[in-house]
């Protein structure tokens, strides 16, 4: 493979990569904990977008908000991680290594 064909490859993934990581910036994905109690919206780049919170859960106390939080965040992160995996696969596949 002569270094142009190469660099023209690497050229075209790099703006495949560039276009997916484009994409899940404006993907979002909901982690949810204790039936909707706390919802977390986060995009694909795990850029939190919104975070709820049901006023009955705030009388729970501090230590059980922040357990919820945390519960629906890594939902959400699971959920991201999946959907990363998802769009950056699509995006490389087919992509020829060199030797």
């Amino acid at each position: 493979m002569d270094m142009e064909t190469l660099l023209a490859q690497a050229n075209a993934l790099q703006e495949k990569v560039n276009n997916a990581q484009n994409q899940l910036a404006s993907m979002h994905v909901k982690g949810i904990a204790d039936g909707g109690a706390v919802i977390i919206d986060m995009t694909g780049k795990y850029d939190l977008a919104n975070l709820t919170i049901r006023d009955d859960v705030m009388s729970r106390g501090a230590a059980a908000v922040a357990e919820l939080v945390s519960a629906a965040y890594n939902d959400a992160k699971q959920k991201a991680d999946e959907l990363i995996d998802r769009v950056m696969g699509a995006a490389t596949a087919g992509v020829p290594l060199p030797e």
